[in-house]
């Protein structure tokens, strides 16, 4: 329950619930759930906005002009961290950082007041996971397809002493292997610990007024204006977060197709 006797559950809001029975398959009951539905939101909203603004007017608008600062901003990334090949990846991390600014921003959406509850998919491991797997796949197949068994000497840096190559390689190798992993932790931390932030300064705001006018005063006021504050800085946090998962993405692909 969110709620029991006056107090608010702050991991409440993680929870994931099952909106439509689905089918059973391998002995895993597939359901369609609230994820799945603010995956759709995230997606819907993100076609809209692509929709928008590839009109491809002489003169463009402010949306088209939104549209096309974002593809810009993408490509230069690309462009700068893996140079003229990276050009090609640009679609994929587009998709990526898109699709992460969206769920983010869409889970802080004030919809609550509407009788909706806005959850967001980023804070969970699972889908971070996911998305942290899927680019760190695609390094992996990069770096063998174009390399072959010389992508091994990603993990030797150049100058490395003889005695000292079985070492460096495994210790190398591991940094290597954590990378989806801190990828995924990174952004599922950022966004978790926000939340539930927000969702205890709103638990001090309720529990505070129907204590009493005194108590309102006291502590749900400053607690109602350190919320608008942290929500500031979640928006702030969620654009930052979909930026490095990028980022990172484009760093990562460019030590498969440079070597580097």
């Amino acid at each position: 329950m969110a709620t029991e006797e006056g107090k608010i559950d702050p991991m409440y809001q993680f929870e994931v619930q099952t909106i439509l029975e689905g089918f059973s398959l391998g002995g895993q009951q597939i359901a369609f759930t609230n994820s799945a539905v603010w995956m759709l939101v995230a997606v819907a909203g993100l076609w809209v906005f692509m929709l928008g603004g590839m009109k491809r007017e002489l003169v463009p608008g402010r949306w088209q002009m939104m549209v096309e600062g974002f593809t810009g901003f993408i490509d230069n990334m690309m462009e700068a961290n893996i140079g003229p090949a990276g050009r090609k990846y640009a679609p994929y991390v587009f998709s990526l950082f898109m699709f992460i600014l969206f769920s983010n921003v869409f889970g802080l959406l004030p919809v609550g007041v509407l009788g909706l509850h806005p959850f967001t998919v980023t804070s969970h491991l699972t889908v971070t996971g996911v998305l942290a797997v899927m680019s760190f796949s695609i390094v992996l197949i990069v770096g063998f397809a174009k390399h072959k068994l010389h992508f091994f000497s990603l993990f030797i840096p150049d100058g490395t002493p003889l005695p000292m190559i079985p070492f460096i390689f495994i210790v190398e190798l591991l940094s290597f292997l954590v990378r989806p992993f801190s990828l995924a932790l990174r952004l599922f931390v950022a966004m978790t610990a926000g939340h539930i932030l927000l969702k205890v300064l709103a638990g001090f705001v309720i529990n505070s007024t129907n204590a009493g006018a005194g108590y309102g005063v006291l502590v749900g006021i400053p607690s109602f204006a350190l919320m608008i504050g942290i929500s500031a800085l979640e928006l702030l946090v969620a654009v930052v977060q979909a930026y490095v998962f990028a980022l990172l993405t484009s760093l990562y692909i460019n030590d498969a197709e440079n070597l580097h």
